[in-house]
């Protein structure tokens, strides 16, 4: 499926299969899921994409030699600059990645550098293990970054908190899920795989958070998520794309209260979430399509008619 402009439906193609450079692999593709980011390459929310290009950067394939690996979002740095030479090569200045720079998986096949690969745990099958390439890494990673809270937020309970509330009721947090107002159907499923309280998001929870986490692209939850915050807490942009964020008075933000962004992920993310998702146990819902579906998941998607994340299915 090519996307040759933005704003314009991906086109079902038959392309050259792609050919594996010194260090890369080529995989057979087996599930690709489809993420919110795709949606803002797509929509021309984010600049300069390859074009023509292949999206997709949760991939799931196998490589000539048998082996299961998983494609992330970062798929290449320039390993010398003092961003990866201070194991912070989610910030190099030279990445590329997947689904943006390089082609990505909404395809048969696709090449991709080793280094950046990731074996998927065998507990999982290939459209499960595909949400967790991005929707739980960078859950993973937003919420390392926001501290040691005992009552999260999540904000936009879509694939990454589907994910992340598990993990974070593993660590023994409470967590509390806000949703667009009105949507019923989004806040029993946040009710359902444990959040004690779910609600409209803008408004305050019952009670005050030490953190929130806002997966949702909508800068007005920020003011939204300082004011639930209890003093010292810390509001984590989860996205990489996300419209302007409001002015707000300053009272939101003093008490040492935090904004911060995540942006990217690490190797290191991605081998130690992969190593909990078993042990916690972590469940996907994922909903299935063909690959020749996927403007059908991404509109789904665009409208919040997804439950849990989708996944393209490869066969």
């Amino acid at each position: 499926m090519v996307l040759h402009a933005a704003g314009e439906p991906l086109r079902l193609e038959e392309v050259p299969d792609p050919v594996p450079q010194p260090g890369q692999v080529l995989l057979q593709v087996a599930a690709c899921g489809v993420c919110r980011t795709d949606l803002h390459v797509i929509d021309g929310e984010l600049p300069r994409p390859k074009l023509p290009l292949v999206p997709g950067h949760q991939i799931v394939g196998r490589t000539e030699d048998g082996r299961r690996l998983g494609v992330p979002w970062l798929g290449w740095t320039d390993g010398t600059c003092r961003y990866c030479l201070s194991g912070r090569e989610n910030l190099c200045e030279a990445a590329r990645f997947t689904g943006y720079d390089l082609d990505g998986g909404y395809a048969e096949r696709v090449v991709a550098d080793e280094r950046y690969c990731l074996p998927i745990p065998d507990e999982y099958d290939d459209l499960q293990a595909a949400p967790l390439l991005c929707a739980g890494l960078i859950g993973y990673r937003s919420l390392r970054l926001a501290g040691d809270p005992e009552r999260l937020g999540l904000y936009g309970f879509g694939a990454s908190a589907h994910i992340v509330v598990q993990v974070a009721r593993h660590e023994g947090r409470r967590v509390f899920g806000f949703v667009r107002p009105g949507d019923d159907a989004a806040a029993a499923f946040a009710l359902e795989l444990g959040c004690e309280w779910a609600g409209p998001s803008d408004e305050p929870g019952p009670e005050e958070l030490d953190a929130a986490i806002i997966f949702a692209p909508a800068g007005e939850l920020v003011p939204a998520a300082l004011r639930a915050l209890a003093r010292g807490g810390v509001v984590v942009c989860a996205g990489i794309h996300m419209s302007d964020v409001p002015s707000f008075p300053y009272e939101l933000l003093w008490h040492e209260r935090v904004v911060r962004s995540v942006a990217n992920l690490t190797r290191r993310d991605g081998e130690e979430f992969l190593a909990l998702a078993p042990r916690v146990p972590l469940r996907t819902e994922v909903e299935a399509f063909a690959i020749e579906q996927a403007n059908e998941a991404l509109d789904r998607l665009r409208r919040g008619r997804i439950r849990g994340a989708a996944v393209l299915r490869v066969d």
